[in-house]
């Protein structure tokens, strides 16, 4: 009887075996399945966490004002600006025509190192009413090709303020040897505020930058 039985046995083992086995091999395929399912699901996850990080840092570091730019901004309405970004301590010009005695006048400052704005020297052609008729002290008188000059001028201002003129003054600032009228770019008869200031990318972006405008 024994012998009759093994021959069945065998063969039921066998087929046992052949069925862990191919148990086995799907149980494999699922767990590499699953595995490479939970490694892409673990590179995306990473991959949004440093997508997250590196907005967050960019947008953090547009915040940071870094730009030092010369800002004339509207007295009316302080979310209108212009702007002319600089180097540290740079030199501008603001030159208009006198509305008296019709001759140029030009006034030039000096951006200091804790950005405040320091009149250095003036330049005009017709003692008239509201022109200086000596230096003050410690400032020298020139007079050259027929115009006057006050240097070694230390006036120091947080900033001043400006009116556009709307017939003949004709505001332009100058900056590296370049003449931009303020009437481009603000409505004459505004009143503005000139000051330095360090500008962030959002406020770069809202304001218009003078250089690039032309």
């Amino acid at each position: 009887m024994k012998s009759r039985r093994f021959p069945e046995t065998r063969r039921s083992f066998q087929n046992d075996v052949e069925v862990a086995t191919h148990l086995n091999n799907r149980q494999k395929n699922s767990y590499i399945m699953n595995a490479k399912k939970q490694g892409m699901k673990y590179v995306l996850r990473k991959t949004v966490l440093y997508l997250i990080l590196f907005v967050s840092i960019t947008f953090i570091y547009a915040l940071i004002p870094q730009q030092q730019a010369i800002v004339f901004q509207s007295n009316d309405n302080p979310s209108n600006y212009i702007y002319i970004p600089t180097k540290k301590e740079s030199f501008f010009k603001i030159k208009y025509t006198h509305s008296i005695h019709l001759t140029d006048v030009v006034e030039t400052y000096k951006i200091t190192k804790k950005q405040t704005i320091q009149q250095v020297e003036l330049m005009y052609e017709d003692f008239a009413i509201g022109m200086p008729a000596n230096a003050g002290e410690g400032e020298t008188f020139e007079q050259e090709n027929g115009k006057y000059y006050i240097k070694n001028m230390k006036r120091i201002f947080p900033s001043f303020h400006l009116r556009i003129g709307q017939v003949r003054a004709n505001h332009r600032v100058i900056y590296q040897n370049k003449e931009y009228p303020l009437s481009r770019y603000i409505r004459p008869g505004t009143s503005v505020k000139v000051e330095i200031r360090n500008l962030n990318y959002f406020q770069q972006r809202k304001g218009v930058n003078i250089l690039e405008s032309l």
